[in-house]
């Protein structure tokens, strides 16, 4: 039959998502069974991303091909052969370019088989393959996803197709231990569905590069010791295990990220050097019999001092160049360049055709005539941006409307209604649908929360954000109903007096204030403020913050470094407004930041943002983030059975939990800030130390 092998594939899909669904839905109703509700959360620039694939011809570099479809967030690409993808392609007329990606659509992170065709004359028509639709000139193929083999999900980072199974990095499984990352390595056969972890329980892998033959799989790994908060280097070395099965793994270079294979006994990483340069290295690996072996490796610095390079790709058809990403002195962005590593010459590739853009995470083609890599697109070819203010997220909890919005610091009204927000530089209110916005105040503020009982009333925190206990931030309270829009300063002297939260019976708001030189917790009267009422609530030379009071009023959820004053590190507290009751409810490991409690509406919950989970990728391979670590969590009130929401390697944050289940639809930004306004890693300085540093002979040049 014609196309009995794509209605077998397609039947076996069906099959599976089905099981997952009845699976993945048994477990979550064990852990959440509250009413429909919402989600509401914001993510630091993720809004603006909008990346798609772009390639140009390493011969003749002149033209920018994009080769994603402008839907969502598409990156970290990988050319995949012809071998590996004809068994998806029977049927239609060998592509142009097959192209494996990872791609955000739909609310959560899949990876997307696409053959792309350049000639806008195809020799048959294209047809829906695996229930997918094809547009113009590509057939577009789901690989993996949330939606397939039981729901595995995460920021799947530098995916590689390997004969008919997938190597990729999810975030499914529960390492056990706050602040260990849950990435590991997996290969998925993708015409049986079966997936085999190739990473050792209690270690995290990054990055997996495919051997040119396909026998080796090399990452990036740290162990048990865990993740120490960095944001910059993992301090991970690079290991090299069997593809087949996750055998023989063994540590090939100490200290290294990003591998990608020249042969299968040459590997290319990076490492950042005491000198304060991130460089690209080369390293020839010892193979003894069929295997490598833990003699001490040469690896010799390629790259040199004055530049950052990093993310390497590697030529398999052509030994004598490099594909980079630089960050050079006196450019706001990085590019991609080819590196000649017999003449030691760059090659500018990127900057010549879009010089004001960040270019991320090169690769080639395996004939060595493309060279891809993503940036952000900017308007497609019909004016839109596909950037959204409110975009739907998949939940993972049953009932649970799950979306992320263009602000931050999101409240539901009481009624579930409206929504709202902090942006910069004001407070806005809109319609839980992300319809109807608009501007409440222009104060610089952070924080909102509504009050129970009076309609209409918001309160926020005007102000500077991360600021000192005597800086002047002051609570006001906003009617949004008011023709005039109202204001009343609640708060006297402001001394930093911030993160209001409104008692159900609408008599008193909780808040945090460093007046006595400290960030503690008071209440106060919710229609006249202090000089109404003020009480202390919480006392002692710490940080307690981020309140929130439950709906049942009996208590107050909140943050506090009280148990590592001054470090930075923040747990999750709750206490009776009496003061009473004080209660820990969980801490993201030694060191670790567990932020922004907000209770379910039945009270029997908490939303939170913490780095439990610790990275999902090597940092510097994503734009800039403050919390890279930074996911969406939810606990029972009396903190246990935590379960994640998030999988990805941004900042997600200010969660606030709804009493309806939104139906949302994606919502387009419609203002006119500048597209593609996000940044580039801050730590990625220019400024570095003159001479290398003794300590570390591994960045030495040989």
């Amino acid at each position: 039959m014609k196309y009995s092998y794509q209605k077998a594939l397609s039947c076996f899909f069906l099959f599976y998502f089905l099981l997952s669904q009845c699976q993945i839905s048994n477990a979550t109703a064990e852990h959440y069974r509250g009413g429909a509700s919402s989600i509401a959360f914001a993510t630091v620039g993720r809004p603006r991303y909008a990346f798609d694939i772009y390639s140009l011809r390493i011969s003749d570099p002149s033209k920018e091909l994009r080769l994603t479809d402008g839907n969502s967030i598409n990156f970290n690409g990988y050319f995949a052969s012809v071998s590996s993808a004809l068994p998806f392609l029977k049927n239609y007329s060998l592509p142009s370019v097959n192209l494996v990606y990872v791609t955000e659509r739909n609310g959560s992170t899949s990876i997307y088989l696409d053959a792309v065709h350049f000639s806008p004359s195809l020799r048959v028509q294209p047809r829906s393959l695996l229930g997918v639709s094809t547009q113009f000139n590509r057939v577009q193929i789901p690989l993996v996803g949330d939606d397939k083999f039981n729901g595995l999900v995460s920021m799947k980072d530098r995916p590689s197709l390997v004969g008919q199974s997938l190597v990729y990095v999810s975030t499914h499984e529960n390492p056990g231990k706050p602040r260990a990352s849950w990435s590991a390595v997996y290969s998925t056969q993708l015409t049986t569905g079966s997936t085999l972890r190739l990473t050792p329980k209690g270690v995290a892998d990054f990055s997996p590069a495919v051997s040119p033959s396909g026998a080796w799989t090399a990452v990036a790994s740290y162990g048990e010791e865990g993740w120490h908060g960095d944001i910059q280097e993992l301090g991970t070395d690079i290991y090299v295990v069997s593809t087949l099965d996750g055998s023989n793994r063994i540590k090939v270079i100490e200290h290294g990220g990003w591998p990608s294979w020249a042969d299968d006994s040459t590997l290319y990483f990076h490492r950042r050097c005491d000198d304060g340069w991130w460089g690209v290295f080369k390293a020839v690996l010892t193979v003894e019999n069929g295997r490598f072996h833990s003699k001490s490796t040469v690896a010799e610095r390629v790259t040199p001092r004055g530049l950052h390079a990093f993310t390497p790709a590697a030529s398999v058809a052509n030994k004598n160049f490099i594909a980079v990403a630089t960050r050079r002195p006196g450019s706001q962005y990085r590019h991609i360049e080819l590196f000649d590593v017999v003449l030691s010459e760059f090659i500018e590739l990127t900057r010549t055709i879009s010089p004001n853009a960040h270019h991320y995470n090169p690769f080639i083609s395996p004939d060595s005539a493309l060279v891809g890599y993503h940036k952000c697109r900017g308007t497609t070819s019909g004016g839109r941006t596909n950037e959204l203010h409110v975009e739907s997220v998949n939940s993972p909890l049953p009932n649970i409307s799950l979306f992320r919005i263009g602000g931050s610091f999101p409240s539901f009204s009481p009624d579930g209604l409206r929504i709202a927000y902090v942006k910069s530089p004001g407070v806005y209110v809109m319609n839980s649908d992300g319809s109807g916005a608009r501007m409440v105040s222009s104060r610089s503020a952070f924080s909102t929360a509504w009050d129970w009982k009076r309609k209409g009333v918001v309160y926020t925190s005007v102000g500077p954000t991360f600021a000192s206990e005597t800086s002047k931030v002051d609570i006001i309270s906003i009617n949004v109903d008011d023709d005039d829009l109202s204001y009343k300063t609640l708060t006297i002297g402001g001394e930093n007096n911030a993160f209001p939260s409104a008692s159900p019976d609408g008599k008193w708001v909780v808040f945090r204030s460093g007046r006595s030189g400290h960030k503690n917790l008071y209440i106060m009267d919710a229609l006249d403020g202090e000089k109404g009422a003020l009480h202390r609530l919480t006392e002692g030379p710490w940080s307690d913050t981020m309140c929130n009071w439950s709906p049942d009023g009996d208590w107050i959820a909140f943050a506090s470094d009280r148990e590592d004053a001054g470090s930075g590190s923040f747990e999750l507290f709750k206490i009776h407004p009496n003061g009473t009751g004080l209660q820990k409810l969980i801490q993201s490991g030694s060191g670790g930041r567990t932020n922004h409690p907000w209770f379910s509406p039945d009270g029997k919950y908490i939303a939170l943002t913490s780095d439990y989970a610790g990275v999902s990728s090597e940092p510097i391979s994503n734009p800039h983030q403050f919390q890279p670590y930074g996911d969406l969590f939810v606990i029972k009130s009396d903190g246990s059975g935590i379960r994640r929401l998030t999988h990805n390697s941004y900042e997600d944050g200010t969660p606030t939990w709804g009493l309806k289940a939104s139906v949302v639809a994606n919502v387009e930004l419609s203002d006119s800030e500048s597209l593609c306004s996000f940044e580039d890693c801050r730590w990625l300085s220019i400024s570095t130390t003159k001479s290398l540093g003794s300590s570390n002979r591994q960045c030495a040049e040989i």
